[in-house]
Parts: structure tokens; sequence; C-alpha cells
């Protein structure tokens, strides 16, 4: 029997398997797509999550340096008082004796620039319950800086002789103000005390000491003044002073890789 397909239908028929060929080949993409997306997450994440904890090691320590220094100046608080009948007397015996101590200091070898005026007082005196004064009180008070430790007593001696019993001394102080080398000195120190101990903390661990990855210095207070040389300045003819030690401190927070 003769069988005879029109081209009608085989139009269709070339269609149809067109197209089962078409979805098979994107099913097939599609698929291996997926599968590729899935393989490329997997091996992604352990990276991200191995570099984060690599990050995280860290040692932290606070290294400490100190060093002792010999104070260097000497800031003396000294001044006058004196009483008078009227304000305007009192004021011009204040500032006769004034300008005595300080051409006394000036004559020493005081700088000028290290010679300032503080405080002026004036002050009415009242006898038992009257309420009008029987004098007036002046005084004045100058804040003197001693450069040259070896000739400061002699300096404060010839200040309190020129004022003679008008004179006060009120406070003397020591103080280290050349620091520059000392400080470089502390630091080297922290930093040494800081290594040292982020090794040992390393060894204890079992883990090899990293780089530095930050360094951040600690707040410190001011050295405590010394003032113990304001003994009896007006009532000794030769001022000793000593000036003593100090010591600075000098402490910094370091973060080691680890």
């Amino acid at each position: 029997m003769d069988i005879r397909t029109s081209s009608g239908y085989r139009a269709v028929a070339v269609g149809v398997a067109s197209a089962a060929l078409l979805v098979g080949a994107f099913s097939l993409g599609a698929s291996r797509a997926t599968s590729g997306t899935g393989a490329s997450g997997t091996g992604a994440n352990p990276a991200v999550l191995t570099a984060s904890s690599a990050s995280a090691g860290r040692i932290t320590v606070t290294g400490t340096g100190t060093v002792t220094g010999t104070p260097n100046e000497l800031t003396l608080s000294m001044g006058v008082q004196v009483n008078g009948v009227s304000v305007s007397s009192a004021l011009s015996q204040a500032s006769r004796v004034v300008r005595r101590v300080t051409a006394a200091l000036r004559g020493s070898g005081v700088a000028a620039a290290d010679i300032q005026t503080s405080d002026l007082n004036v002050q009415p005196n009242y006898q038992g319950s009257s309420q009008v004064p029987v004098s007036y009180g002046v005084s004045e008070s100058l804040t003197v800086t001693l450069s040259n430790m070896s000739e400061a007593g002699s300096q404060i001696d010839q200040a309190v002789n020129a004022g003679g019993n008008a004179a006060t001394v009120d406070d003397v102080s020591v103080d280290l103000t050349n620091t520059s080398g000392l400080l470089a000195a502390a630091r080297a120190k922290a930093v040494a005390d800081a290594k040292t101990q982020a090794q040992q903390y390393a060894a204890a661990l079992g883990e090899p000491l990293g780089p530095v990855v930050s360094v951040t210095p600690v707040q410190q207070s001011s050295p405590v003044l010394d003032y113990s040389a304001a003994a009896s300045a007006a009532a000794s003819r030769s001022v000793p002073i000593s000036a003593g030690s100090q010591q600075l401190t000098v402490s910094i927070t370091v973060v080691y890789a680890a």
C-alpha cells in the first residue's frame, strides 16, 4: 500500500521535533548552571570564613617605660604685704617694696620675662565691732621662674632680703622641663616592654607573633611636683635648694597580629 504524507503534516512534524530539541537544550543548560552555582557557593563560603578567622587573631598588650630626670627649673611664688593708714599710702609702700624685690631678682640674673605679677589685693582692716577701717592692707604677689638651679638659692635670698619684713614666700616648686630626650628613652622602653609581653603570650599559646597592627599612646598624668624646697626661705640667709628627681612614664597599647 502506498502511503503518502502531505506537505502540511510534514511541516507540523518538523516543528514539533525542533521544539523538543530546544526544550531539551534549555533543560540541560539550566541544570549545568544550577550545578555550577552550587559548587561555586560551597567553595566561596569557607574562604571568607577562613579570612575572617585569621584577621581575628590579635594579641593586645600595654607597655610601660619609666625614666628619671633631674628638675631644671624652679617656680617661686613670693610677694609683699604692707599696711597703711590709707589705701594710697599702703599701695605706695607695696609698690616700693615690689620694685626693690624685682630689682634684686633682675640683678641676680633673672630675665624680665620670668617675673610676672600674679595677684594684687587691697583689704580694709577693722578693730573690734567698729565699721570704720583703722588701716588698709595691700598684698602683691609675683610668680618668678628660675631656670638656673645652681643659682636659685642665692636669687631667692637676695629677693627676700630686698623685701625685708614685708616680703612673703608662699610656694616653691621644681619642675622638669627639658624632657625631649627623656621622653624618647621612655617611649623606647615602652615599646620594648610591649614586645616582650606579646612574645611571652604568643609562646604560651604556641603561636608565632605577627606584625604590629596598631600602636596607641595611653594618656599620662603630669608628674607630681616637689614642694619640699619651700622650707623657711624668708628666715634663712642662705636658701638651700634640693632639686631631687622626677620620673617620666610613657605607656602605649600595642596590637599584634597572631
